[in-house]
């Protein structure tokens, strides 16, 4: 299901990364090229449209529940962020964590 095209994502890339797509975490040269393959990629679509509804279905479902303060700090504490940055050629990788805590 994969396409030969550069300027257009794979459907591996796309399904990998369809909800940073649909949550608007892309940059606009990723976000037109996955936006590219979705317009040529029946299944890929299929996937994003389902993942759209499931997105859509949660925040309806949930939207006057929140997560008890120590869930919170749990899930935001596990978050990594990974930054590329491409120095004449070399790739370089900085990875940074940032803890949250909350007091009894």
């Amino acid at each position: 299901m994969s396409h030969d095209h550069a300027e257009t994502a794979d459907c591996s890339e796309t399904l990998h990364r369809i909800f940073e797509y649909l949550d608007g975490e892309m940059t606009p040269d990723e976000t037109a090229r996955v936006a590219l393959h979705l317009a040529n990629c029946g299944p890929c679509l299929a996937q994003h449209d389902l993942d759209l509804a499931m997105k859509a279905l949660i925040k309806r479902s949930c939207n006057q529940e929140t997560a008890p303060d120590r869930l919170r700090a749990t899930i935001l504490s596990s978050f990594t962020s990974v930054r590329t940055v491409s120095s004449d050629g070399d790739q370089v990788v900085y990875r940074e964590q940032t803890q949250y805590r909350i007091e009894d």
